[in-house]
């Protein structure tokens, strides 16, 4: 199944939401008359309106109503309460996406129909340039043809794959707070350019076109991290001695501790939802 020819629709309009618009408009996946979006604030629906030349409303519910996608790209705080609001409206025809992360399946669906087609994806920020990776999750209750369509939507932001929803929090814990843990590495290694006697706007420059170009070494030639490290690394050079300062500050050991310490948090939070849902049911039960 693809989602050309059908109608998909943003439960939310903000940095994640605009740039899967962006990328499906400029992929030429989705026509901007079938492309619909809504959001809390109406100035921000009718900036996007006069960019990108989508249908635009106010009233959530009209829009599940009017489309055969839906992408939940709200606030993990509010998505509960934005999908009491609009579980009247979703029918087994829908499918419905969601981005907001650290929240399982099994707390969205509680708050859906029986029998919704629903999956649940982890995006990372990098999408807002294009550049993103994206991991669906497999789930039950789907139809032929609806992890194709996820992986088509979000294949226009980035790389895709496809996983287990139990590996989605490792999946957070890499991919989805690892832009944070680059950032830090491009403004350390700006620092240290600085501190070596460049200008700041050169160091930064440096530092990032760096690691983007690196990245994108790697990734076109298939090639190991290692090999890409010998390449620059010759007997007694440069290379080697900021490496082993790398070593002796323990970077690996680190970067490995920064995963699994994240990894381990998204799952605190996620039993943290799946318990507050399961409370809420109990307490309907008393009453």
């Amino acid at each position: 199944m693809s989602v050309k020819g059908k109608k998909v629709g943003f439960l939310g309009a903000g940095n994640m939401g605009e740039a899967m618009i962006r990328g499906l408009l400029k992929a030429g996946t989705v026509p901007a008359e079938d492309i619909f979006a809504t959001d809390v604030r109406l100035d921000r629906l009718q900036q996007l309106g006069k960019l990108y030349g989508i249908h635009t409303l106010s009233n959530n519910s009209l829009l599940v109503k009017r489309v055969d996608v839906v992408i939940l790209a709200v606030k993990p705080q509010i998505i509960h309460s934005v999908l009491k609001e609009v579980a009247p409206a979703v029918t087994p025809r829908k499918l419905v996406i969601s981005v907001a992360a650290g929240v399982p399946t099994v707390a969205l669906r509680a708050d859906l129909p029986r029998g919704v087609r629903l999956i649940r994806v982890m995006p990372n920020t990098p999408a807002l340039v294009l550049e993103g990776v994206t991991a669906v999750a497999k789930a039950d209750g789907l139809q032929k043809g609806d992890l194709e369509t996820a992986e088509e939507i979000f294949g226009a932001v980035g790389k895709v794959v496809v996983l287990e929803e139990e590996a989605l929090d490792a999946v957070t814990g890499l991919s989805g707070s690892g832009p944070a843990y680059v950032a830090l590495m491009i403004e350390a290694l700006a620092d240290g350019g600085v501190k070596v006697g460049l200008d700041r706007l050169t160091a930064m420059t440096l530092a990032a076109q760096t690691v983007l170009g690196s990245a994108k070494l790697l990734i076109e030639t298939g090639a190991h991290p290692g090999q890409l490290k010998d390449m620059v690394t010759s007997p007694g050079g440069t290379a080697i001695a900021g490496i082993a300062a790398l070593e002796e500050g323990g970077v690996r050991r680190t970067l490995i501790s920064a995963v699994e310490r994240a990894t381990l948090r998204s799952r605190e939070l996620g039993r943290g939802a799946r318990d507050s849902k399961q409370d809420t049911r109990r307490g309907k039960k008393r009453d």
